[in-house]
């Protein structure tokens, strides 16, 4: 299909960017990949009137150290995560999980900040901002604000952007010797996750992080299996609680009952491999 008309304007920095926002309101949408929002503009589930290229804002896009966390600018392009030495080195679940995104193409065009300001639930990388503990940066009028991953994901392709915001960088603490495991099951390579699992351990450290994908309207965390975990429970004890309290949706791909089954298969799995019980 063809999408609604829509004015097009590149922005040259992030201060632009957001000037254009709050003149244009919630009749804007940005424009970084793309891999997600014009797919959406051609079936005309979104129709902004106009389009803020944000693409070619060069300071968004680094990888640095910063003592006990690591910052990484929103417009960081997937294929340069995923090979980065720094990220190797102390956030190895995160390079690995970027990995497994889409294809060469995607990630040679996709952002980490595009990822995660979509806000959807079927998509690997929010799964692994809750899993690592991340600290979301937002740029809007009044300056800039950190938001933890648990309160960025507000409902389906919501956050807690506001309309005149910008995220402009993800910090994430460095997990040097966690263990860690990325799990999805699907259908075909390259399809969304029918479920996914992104799980750290780190039990003299940040703890245990258990990202979940497809198993809520939401990325989600599973807070029921990381109690058990903090609690000493085994692997396979944790997982058997891996989709209380949360509520997966049911679809041509697999049945609500189905998605439970694969969550506490891919639990188990994910928490035997990051070393819980070991």
């Amino acid at each position: 299909m063809i999408p609604v008309a829509f004015d097009y304007v590149r922005a040259a920095s992030a201060a632009e960017a957001v000037a254009l926002l709050t003149e244009h309101g919630d009749e804007a949408k940005l424009l970084a990949g793309g891999h997600s929002l014009l797919p959406l503009m051609k079936l005309r589930l979104a129709t902004p009137a106009v389009l803020i290229d944000v693409a070619r804002i060069d300071d968004l896009s680094y990888i640095r150290d910063e003592g006990a966390e690591i910052a990484i600018g929103a417009l960081t392009r997937h294929h340069v995560v995923e090979r980065d030495p720094l990220l190797l080195e102390h956030l190895p679940l995160l390079a690995h999980a970027t990995a497994q995104v889409g294809d060469p193409q995607v990630r040679h065009r996709g952002t980490l900040g595009g990822a995660l300001a979509h806000g959807d639930p079927a998509s690997d990388l929010p799964a692994v901002a809750l899993a690592l503990g991340a600290t979301l940066v937002a740029e809007g009028p009044s300056g800039r604000r950190e938001i933890p991953a648990d309160d960025f994901f507000t409902g389906f392709l919501e956050t807690a952007l506001a309309d005149d915001e910008l995220l402009v960088e993800v910090r994430l603490p460095k997990a040097t010797g966690a263990g860690w495991s990325f799990q999805k099951f699907n259908r075909r390579a390259m399809d969304w996750a029918i479920v996914g699992v992104a799980a750290l351990h780190a039990p003299d450290g940040i703890g245990t992080g258990i990202g979940l994908v497809n198993m809520d309207s939401r990325p989600v965390r599973s807070a029921a299996a990381e109690a058990a975990v903090a609690g000493g429970a085994s692997a396979a004890d944790a997982a058997e609680q891996a989709p209380d309290g949360l509520d997966p949706p049911e679809d041509a791909n697999a049945s609500i009952e189905f998605r439970q089954h694969l969550a506490r298969v891919l639990v188990r799995r994910a928490l035997d491999e990051a070393g819980v019980g070991a």
